[in-house]
């Protein structure tokens, strides 16, 4: 196969996504499912430009994406891939044993992961654990793995190497991506918005119009950043929980606080690929019908903090979705002023507002300084007040 070789950026190789896609083509390895990550946010532009020959299904998480290139395997005999950052890897342990395995219907799957947290590399505390227990954990799976290499000549060798372990077990073998391997990618499509808000000055605008003393929880991503920094520049001790990992919880760790603090107002903020991927807490938040509880969706139809991928919100009602699983009250907005007008007037909860707001944020954007440690025992402390 003649393939050109990928630039050299002053001795650091990387792989142009053009010179993968016909690797993975000449493998077979045509179906893409799953949940980016950063480490190849440049691979999912290129799928998003729907290039000729290629189907990429966009899952609300990894467990689910096991599961649809377990169905495209059935139908087909081909083997799908699957992407997540390694953190996904702990949701797919599940489908792995209890699906794919050799002791259940031995489907093969490639899964392709994005390393985070890489032992002896910087990288945020959240992936610090699963960059150490990563390579362990796929042992423990019986999942054999190899590193994509930074060149393509070598990524050939190994994505054909892979994909026969996964043939030859009939079960999941994985290839591993380290940040740095790919090249950058300038996407041809690209979906714009031109909404009131960006989210960023959403939070801004909740933030000023509360009283001061409700519970906050953010989700994971750049909403607890922007979050953290507007309390840092209102000169107040950042007193928040950030959820720093664990994409889709922070309604359920709200939840939790709401139901032991009933006469606090607890306020979650959360994201619409966030919400998609834990969809049945919505279901058990209506149940439990909490009056102080406010769940607060910044929706921009992105997985904003890895690299802006789609997310399927645009097909999706999320008032109707939670009016219908027990949510006293719901609605949509997009200006500044509804806003404020809203927030300054709420009604007993469980209430969700969906905020659509543009896709993107500051560049400058930095992240908490203090451990998420600290970050805890001040909102606990805040808690008992």
């Amino acid at each position: 196969m003649n393939i050109e070789v990928s630039q050299d950026y002053g001795g650091l190789k990387m792989i142009k996504c053009e010179e993968l896609a016909k690797v993975f083509k000449e493998n077979e390895l045509t179906f893409f499912t799953g949940v980016p990550d950063s480490t190849f946010k440049d691979w999912m532009k290129y799928l998003a430009d729907n290039p000729p020959g290629f189907k990429n299904i966009i899952a609300v998480n990894e467990c689910e994406a096991t599961a649809i290139a377990s169905g495209y395997h059935l139908a087909t005999k081909q083997i799908g891939a699957v992407y997540m950052q390694n953190s996904g890897l702990g949701k797919v342990v599940n489908p792995v044993t209890s699906l794919c395995s050799g002791d259940v219907y031995s489907i093969p799957v490639l899964f392709m992961i994005g390393w985070r947290g890489e032992p002896e590399k910087k990288d945020e505390p959240q992936h610090k654990m699963m960059g150490r227990v990563m390579i362990p954990l796929l042992d423990c799976l019986e999942i054999p793995y190899k590193i994509l290499p930074d060149n393509i000549k070598e990524a050939e060798t190994t994505i054909r190497e892979v994909k026969q372990l996964a043939e030859q077990n009939s079960s999941p073998a994985a290839l591993i991506i380290k940040k740095g391997t790919l090249e950058e990618y300038v996407a041809k499509k690209s979906i714009k918005t031109n909404y009131g808000m960006s989210r960023e000055d959403a939070i801004k605008t909740i933030v000023d119009n509360l009283n001061g003393d409700e519970v906050l929880v953010s989700t994971t991503g750049k909403t607890s950043r922007e979050l953290f920094e507007y309390r840092v520049a209102r000169s107040e001790k950042p007193r928040d929980f950030y959820t720093v990992g664990i994409m889709g919880c922070s309604a359920s760790i709200a939840l939790g606080i709401a139901l032991q603090k009933p006469k606090k107002n607890v306020f979650v903020f959360d994201g619409d690929g966030a919400v998609l991927m834990q969809m049945g807490t919505l279901a058990t938040i209506g149940h439990y019908n909490p009056k102080n509880f406010y769940h607060i969706v910044f929706d921009n139809s992105s997985y904003d903090s890895t690299g802006g991928q789609p997310t399927v919100s645009p097909s999706i009602d999320f008032k109707k979705i939670a009016l219908s699983c027990g949510y006293k009250d719901a609605e949509y907005i997009e200006t500044k002023k509804d806003l404020e007008k809203i927030i300054k007037n709420f009604s007993e909860g469980p209430k969700m507002i969906i905020i659509k707001v543009n896709k993107g944020a500051r560049k400058d954007l930095g992240r908490p300084t203090t451990t998420p440690i600290e970050n805890k025992k001040a909102f606990m402390e805040f808690l008992k007040k």
